[in-house]
């Protein structure tokens, strides 16, 4: 089963492809009328030059007779690609190819004029990652093959916008058809003085070369999402997972990607991944955030309870003190020199609500997420696999951080012996997900925080006793929560301080006692809600053992 999401134009770049019905192809490629062994979508073009159907399917690809004139060479190259076991897209008119993996993701609805505009021959928009890897090359070694270059890298993280002349693009890629050039443009039959390796991708950059024809890459605005390729060992639900995680990251900055009305897709069968209960935190007024999460998480299948949020602006003095809280005594933000924010109150209530429902409900084991969290790929599967080895080896446990902002960085955490990607956490930032058992909730609650109140993520390292500063520790006497932390991380912010589209509902309010003192913070850079600095070497938690899922999920290729 596979997904076509596709934007195409042919003829009036305004208007979309309609599609009007769906068939089925057997793998022979015979007639669409009599068969049902595979699928496939049959499209009509709407277009100033007349055009007959053109039928998809992942097998044959089929052509039918028209009044407009087809490239017989294209098709055969479009059948030679098919056979890869990828579904490759083609539009084909007497001016125009479009080639489009069908498991690229374009979110930009003018990508094909934008395209057209750059007036070459061979142009293709530059498509993200969850890592370095895109569809293009900057440099290529003498046999054809992919060569590192010191180019590569900030084109792809536009630090350098604009379009360029590259060796190779491939999976999403334009041709324009008017171009004298293009006729002798074709990935089969092969090119008499072709030697290299038998790839579709590397056989049409050397018959562009041949042809005299430059391949360009243009990074002028952002285009669209590609997978990472899985290697050779993995199996077909890795790379399934790979594609929803492709998914998901659509999502963190456009509207999630949905199936064509015209494709079935197998249901999805959401659960709770073992635990006793997945808590998702939202404030009511965010509902664009609790749309994205409960959208992603119906993605990989996993339900979840939602927890409505306090919004600690919405707090007056009033309330605060009916609840008996006051200020740890001498808190002050590191990074500003600030005390306590309503919104870091609203946040610390959120949790701690959380927790108490926990202990009342007397909830085993607990997943608590917020709502400004990205998924890393293969999350659930990892996330299961770690839980499945926490319980096997007996680990006596309270909180496991599934995301955080590591803040002790002179030297590495202590790995866990026999457990896969697991160290015992040090002082940490960042409340973004954690696992937590129901003794770990109630050893919280214990410490009766909300007479001594500082930010969630100050309260955590203190309560597993490695804050850094002494003077608030002095404040709980028992220290005793047994924390760890997935190394490498599940989950990241969608955003840090200063990423467009930044906001921050715990920094950007008012002081917890004073509502007349703005705390805008994010009109500064603040130290705690940017990137994790990089590590150093003798810092980084080297000597804890990945399994084979982490060390798939960080192949950059």
């Amino acid at each position: 089963m596979f997904r076509v999401i596709i934007t195409m134009w042919s003829g009036d770049h305004r208007k979309a492809p309609r599609v009007t019905k769906t068939r089925l192809v057997p793998n022979s490629g015979q007639s669409c009328a009599t068969s049902t062994s595979c699928s496939c979508v049959t499209l009509h073009w709407r277009q100033r030059v007349t055009s007959g159907p053109i039928t998809i399917c992942p097998e044959a690809i089929i052509f039918r007779k028209s009044q407009a004139t087809v490239d017989t060479g294209l098709i055969q190259s479009a059948a030679m690609l098919s056979s890869t076991g990828q579904l490759f897209l083609y539009t084909t008119t007497k001016w125009l190819h479009m080639s489009v993996d069908c498991d690229n993701l374009l979110t930009n609805p003018d990508v094909l004029w934008k395209l057209i505009s750059e007036n070459k021959t061979i142009v293709a928009p530059m498509l993200e990652s969850r890592a370095a890897y895109s569809n293009f090359w900057c440099g290529m070694s003498s046999q054809g093959y992919y060569k590192r270059t010191p180019t590569y890298i900030p084109i792809r993280r536009w630090e350098r916008r604009g379009c360029f002349a590259v060796p190779m693009v491939h999976s999403t890629f334009l041709v324009d058809l008017r171009k004298e050039a293009s006729r002798q443009l074709a990935f089969y039959p092969l090119h008499p003085d072709y030697s290299w390796a038998f790839d579709d991708i590397i056989i049409f950059s050397f018959s562009a070369r041949m042809a005299g024809v430059q391949m360009f890459l243009c990074n002028r605005e952002n285009y669209g999402y590609l997978p990472i390729p899985v290697r050779s060992h993995n199996s077909l639900r890795d790379e399934a997972d790979s594609f929803v995680h492709s998914l998901l990251e659509v999502m963190v900055h456009h509207p999630p990607v949905e199936p064509s009305s015209f494709i079935s897709v197998p249901p999805k069968s959401p659960d709770k991944m073992g635990f006793n209960e997945v808590f998702m935190i939202n404030l009511q007024r965010r509902s664009d955030r609790r749309q994205r999460m409960l959208q992603s998480l119906h993605e990989q299948e996993i339900t979840c309870k939602l927890i409505n949020a306090v919004d600690g602006n919405a707090l007056n003095a009033s309330q605060i003190q009916s609840m008996g809280i006051q200020m740890l005594p001498g808190y002050s933000d590191p990074y500003n020199g600030r005390p306590l924010t309503k919104g870091e109150l609203g946040c610390f209530l959120s949790h701690y609500n959380v927790w108490k429902e926990i202990a009342e409900h007397k909830l085993k084991t607990s997943l608590v997420i917020e709502d400004d969290l990205r998924f890393e790929v293969f999350f659930k599967r990892r996330l299961q696999n770690l839980m499945n080895e926490v319980e096997s080896h007996g680990l006596d446990w309270d909180l496991i951080y599934v995301g955080r902002k590591r803040m002790q960085v002179d030297h590495p955490e202590k790995s866990v012996p026999k457990i896969h990607s697991l160290v015992e956490a040090d002082y940490s930032y960042w409340t973004l997900g954690y696992m937590i058992s129901l003794r770990g909730a109630r050893k919280l609650l214990k410490a009766d925080p909300l007479s001594r109140m500082l930010p969630v993520d100050e309260f955590l390292p203190v309560m597993y006793d490695k804050h850094p500063i002494s003077r608030y520790m002095e404040h709980f006497q028992t220290r005793d929560l047994k924390a760890f932390s997935a190394e490498p991380l599940l989950v990241f912010p969608t955003h840090y301080t200063g990423d467009q589209g930044y906001v921050s509902d715990t920094e950007t309010s008012t002081l917890w006692d004073n509502e007349g003192v703005p705390t805008d913070w994010d009109r500064s850079p603040s130290g705690k809600t940017s990137e994790q600095q990089e590590l150093s070497q003798e810092a980084q938690n080297s000597n804890v053992v990945q399994s084979p899922l982490d060390s798939t999920a960080h192949d950059e290729l």
